[in-house]
């Protein structure tokens, strides 16, 4: 691997993680664009490292899996779970994490189309997925007489993923 394909690929990285970042910065969450360009680069130096002759897919498999599990602790740091509350908050935003640390793999793998896939997918849901929940919201609040509305039925711990993320 060449300097300039390792430049690419943190550059990439970067820049997929400052993307989503951004999508979340402007909805005021809690994590933006710092967070979640540092989370890609950090996955993507992390494989970068491994790429090369000789390569021992153990070794590629074990960071990967590292990188996966260990980034669940930082996702955890945006979850809040107000006391008394039923709603969680904070879980698209740990998840956006999650999916820029695979990304960052991605990248630092030299894997772009599924670098710019998993990029393109993850913007829509974060852009679309919002709106998608309160449409449904809307419609299952216009139930039938005879049926219950679908916050009566709800078992009161809420997860947080309508519209509160």
């Amino acid at each position: 691997m060449t300097q300039l394909d390792t430049f690419l690929r943190l550059g990439a990285a970067i820049l997929v993680g400052a993307t989503i970042g951004l999508n979340r910065d402007l909805r005021g969450k809690p994590a933006g664009v710092r967070t979640h360009a540092l989370v890609a680069l950090g996955s993507a130096l992390a494989t970068s490292v491994l790429e090369g002759e000789g390569k021992d897919p153990a070794a590629v498999s074990r960071v990967i899996q590292g990188i996966i599990t260990g980034i669940g602790f930082l996702g955890a740091g945006v979850i809040l779970h107000p006391e008394g509350g039923s709603v969680v908050r904070g879980l698209t935003t740990a998840a956006s994490i999650w999916v820029v640390a695979t990304l960052g793999i991605a990248c630092g793998a030299g894997q772009w189309v599924l670098a710019g896939a998993g990029t393109g997918l993850t913007l829509t849901v974060l852009v679309l997925g919002g709106p998608l929940e309160r449409m449904v919201h809307r419609i299952r609040r216009r139930a039938p007489a005879g049926e219950k509305p679908a916050h009566a039925r709800s078992s009161g711990t809420g997860s947080g993923d309508a519209g509160s993320d």
